[in-house]
């Protein structure tokens, strides 16, 4: 007898339908599972089985035939284990075809004893079960908040195997989901607040720019002098993700199975901040079967990378693509997958090897050789492609003793969400969001400067050798500081500013 159940799995952050197709024959005892399926998956047999016969239902003792529909893509992971289970089930005879069957996608790990487990990318296979037109998802208990945030998909979350079969065969109703849209779960507890920090006036201003204009930065200082603590502030004057960012962001940490327990959506902006010993998959994602990397856990959030001279050159090397294209593209043999990496980057370094290179207080020990080929294991390319490069300084004893706090996060988000709202309005009609996104046209279309800003610009290239990209930078971020200004047009004093924040293009001089 034959039996079909519809399923789901994942490629990169997006799902796709599958069927399971069960048939059982007259034959020796045999439990086959064809598609193209991977270890996990071929293991489900003994699993199913077991939880099968621990649920209190007889295992046929047939001939067992398995498939995966699709037949041409990998299976992988654990999530086939209720489908198959439901479809050993329905091929036996022990449930009728119904509108579950028909309507419905299963997925879920089956425990020994029939409790379902949960399972990683729920998220993004209710999206997809809700774009391709099904009524509802089986699912474990543990994944229904998350997926619940699916508007119009009927979500019946199940504890055990007997639980599924029970409410598909009518002798119990599923538990209701709320939508829980408006519950969406913070990353951290501990929201860190600009006000903390002491002095570094020019290093907090440049962090403000940034996020107005979703710049990247490199902030250069001697150890101590406040360049981690900065960073782990600046999500704190983001604005808040919008609810597509949101699903955007969760379906990524959904598929690595990171989604905050009984929460709906992620609702704070991810910060990342990978060990300078991480490998080039780990950052960029990858692997023999691929999964998102360091850049995608950022995805509309900060990507953090502290000392970045410590990490192995190819390994910031693969950042050139994602900065530029805010995605990334993994291809193998078999395979291609594509995974958002829409981040900010922000990176910390010495300014030489020990760290006092410029520092008043403290003597460098360190030749102008030794500070070149330390400054040169951050290429060229990479550097261009991070706008603002600021010097944060020692902090001066006078601000740490003093009892004046600094400006709240809350004071600096203000004045970024006016500046996020004229850029809205600029780009209301394209597909760009911030000052940082123009491409080459459109830098020249609405970064304008005057003839006085002109002649400064060019002067500032021709005396520290920037290039073409710097110079693209450059008006990019003069727009930005012209729009926290309210501004309508660059002037020469924020060609200037921006200017000022290319401070590695200089000549090094002791």
């Amino acid at each position: 007898m034959l039996s079909k159940v519809l399923s789901s799995a994942v490629i990169g952050i997006d799902a796709y339908i599958l069927e399971v197709e069960v048939d059982i024959s007259h034959g020796l005892p045999s439990f086959t599972t064809v598609g193209l399926a991977e270890g996990a998956v071929r293991e489900s047999k003994e699993r199913v089985k077991a939880a099968i016969k621990n649920s209190g239902y007889t295992f046929p003792s047939d001939r067992i035939t398995v498939n995966l529909a699709p037949a041409d893509i990998k299976k992988e992971g654990s999530a086939f284990d209720l489908p198959i289970a439901v479809g050993i089930l329905g091929a036996s005879g022990l449930i009728e075809e119904s509108v579950y069957t028909n309507n419905y996608v299963f997925i879920g790990e089956l425990a020994l004893d029939g409790l379902i487990r949960p399972v990683k990318g729920a998220l993004p296979i209710a999206v997809e079960v809700k774009k391709a037109g099904f009524e509802g998802i089986f699912l474990p208990c543990e994944n229904a908040p998350e997926v619940a945030v699916v508007d119009g998909l009927s979500v019946c979350p199940a504890k055990t195997l007997s639980q599924v079969v029970d409410i598909m065969k009518g002798l119990c109703d599923p538990e209701p989901v709320l939508s829980v849209m408006q519950d969406r779960a913070p990353l951290s507890c501990h929201d860190p607040d600009f006000r903390d920090v002491r002095g570094q006036e020019n290093a907090k201003r440049a962090l403000e720019i940034a996020a107005s204009g979703g710049h990247n930065v490199i902030m250069i200082g001697p150890p101590g002098s406040g360049k981690t603590m900065l960073a782990k502030r600046l999500p704190s004057i983001l604005p808040a993700l919008t609810v597509e960012e949101s699903i955007e962001t969760s379906k990524v940490f959904s598929v690595m199975g990171l989604m905050p327990k009984n929460h709906g959506l992620i609702s704070t902006r991810p910060f990342r901040a990978p060990h300078h010993t991480i490998s080039d998959a780990g950052l960029i994602g990858g692997g023999q079967n691929p999964r998102p990397g360091e850049v995608s856990m950022a995805h509309n959030g900060v990507l953090f990378l502290d000392e970045l001279p410590e990490f192995r050159r190819n390994v910031i090397e693969v950042l050139r693509q994602p900065i530029e294209d805010g995605f990334v593209t993994i291809s193998r043999a078999s395979s291609k997958v594509t995974y958002p990496a829409n981040f900010m980057l922000v990176a910390a370094m010495n300014p030489c090897p020990c760290g006092f290179f410029g520092d008043p207080k403290r003597e460098c020990v360190c030749s102008v050789p030794q500070i070149q080929r330390y400054r040169a294991k951050v290429s060229g390319p990479l550097m261009d492609r991070i706008d603002i490069q600021i010097e944060v300084p020692s902090v001066q004893y006078r601000d740490l003793s003093s009892l004046k706090e600094g400006e709240s996060s809350s004071q600096i988000l203000e004045r970024v969400m006016r500046a996020r709202e004229i850029q809205n309005r600029r780009f209301r009609d394209m597909d760009i969001h911030v000052n940082a996104g123009l491409d080459s046209y459109h830098t020249r279309k609405f970064c304008k400067i005057d003839k006085d800003s002109s002649v400064l610009l060019e002067n500032a290239m021709e005396r520290f050798g920037f290039s073409a990209r710097a110079h693209e930078r450059i008006l990019k971020i003069a727009r930005t500081i012209a729009d926290l200004a309210d501004s309508g047009d660059i002037q020469r004093v924020h060609v200037a500013e921006a200017i000022g924040y290319r401070s590695l293009d200089r000549k090094i001089s002791l």
